[in-house]
């Protein structure tokens, strides 16, 4: 099921869209706002780990720059 919420804030629209992309992902969500796009994503195990009394989390963040010309380890060789 997606669901979609949209409202404008500031002259811009603020999207939040969920049950469309990562649907193999405990939870996902698509936020939108203006030119901007950001996609969250958890997953989990639904069998705790023995001996562990924490959540172990990891965060992995990636910036797209290729639309503002800026590609890694490109440069004019002429």
């Amino acid at each position: 099921m997606i669901v979609k919420k949209e409202k404008e804030i500031g002259g811009r629209m603020l999207s939040i869209e969920t049950g469309r992309v990562a649907r193999q992902a405990s939870g996902a969500v698509v936020v939108r706002y203006g030119d901007t796009m950001v996609l969250a994503v958890a997953n989990g195990d639904r069998n705790p780990r023995e001996g562990i009394d924490f959540m172990p989390l990891s965060v992995e963040y990636q910036e797209k720059t290729y639309a503002a010309g800026k590609i890694p380890g490109g440069f004019f060789k002429r």
